[in-house]
């Protein structure tokens, strides 16, 4: 549902916000269906103030690359990120959440190597209850993807995909989603499915895992995090609120 003037018309994370979608989880509904404006963010650094009014981010370590060796690969997968979960007016979009960092770290460690899988064959695409059918490593299935995206781009409009309006980034992507482009060793549907999954992901795992910065996920949708308990709450005639709090903040008590 694009967005528009009429108070009918709900955004993309407000529709989010009211599904119950819970980290890890899949939201349904097709991509150019759920895509509001997008608003690219430069990384969500927090800024502290200089001497002469002057302010600059603060350094985060954390954002550093762990799979990608290629700029321009991040930055593609970066953009496809925040088409997905763009920002709005109800809070930060993939970027300014770290969504990109997240994918990155886990496309380097076991999930991107399916380190926990089997992954002997015989391999054919059965039913979706019987899981992983491919036997690429989900980093090679991204690996492809991202360069099919770039592929595609110049062949269909003959620019990098960076360089692309809006509109034919979004066209790219619904692409893979119907599966119209063609991948070598994994369903066409995959790679898309895998992107939309870690997109999610990312915004709304434990800021641990390199996502969710600053708990922005968490805040937008009211969750509480990571509480150990509430025995202290749950009598309680009050509403309860309160920020949320991560697995970080268990280190101090």
């Amino acid at each position: 549902m694009a967005e528009n003037s009429s108070d009918n018309k709900m955004t993309r994370r407000q529709f989010l916000r009211n599904s119950g979608y819970v980290a890890g989880g899949v939201v349904g509904g097709g991509l150019v269906g759920g895509i509001v404006g997008n608003q690219m963010q430069s990384g969500g650094a927090p800024t502290q103030e200089k001497p002469g009014g002057k302010s600059e981010k603060t350094p985060q370590f954390d954002h550093a690359l762990m799979y990608f060796s290629q700029k321009e690969d991040f930055d593609v997968l970066s953009q496809a990120t925040e088409l997905i979960f763009p920002a709005d007016e109800l809070g930060p979009g993939a970027i300014e959440l770290g969504v990109p960092y997240y994918i990155d770290k886990q496309l380097a460690g076991a999930w991107g190597h399916n380190a926990k899988e089997y992954m002997q064959g015989p391999f054919f695409e059965g039913e979706p209850t019987q899981g992983y059918q491919s036997r690429l490593q989900r980093h090679e299935i991204f690996s492809q993807g991202i360069r099919k995206m770039k592929e595609y781009s110049q062949k269909k409009f003959n620019a990098p995909f960076l360089d692309l309006e809006e509109d034919q980034q979004i066209d790219i992507l619904t692409a893979f989603e119907k599966g119209d482009i063609e991948l070598a060793g994994v369903p066409n549907e995959q790679f898309f499915a895998l992107l939309r999954a870690a997109t999610l992901e990312g915004a709304y795992a434990d800021p641990l895992y390199g996502g969710n910065q600053n708990m922005e996920g968490w805040k937008m949708k009211e969750y509480p995090g990571n509480k150990m308990a509430y025995h202290d709450v749950i009598d309680s005639d009050k509403f309860y609120d309160e920020p949320p709090s991560s697995l970080h903040s268990h280190m101090d008590k």
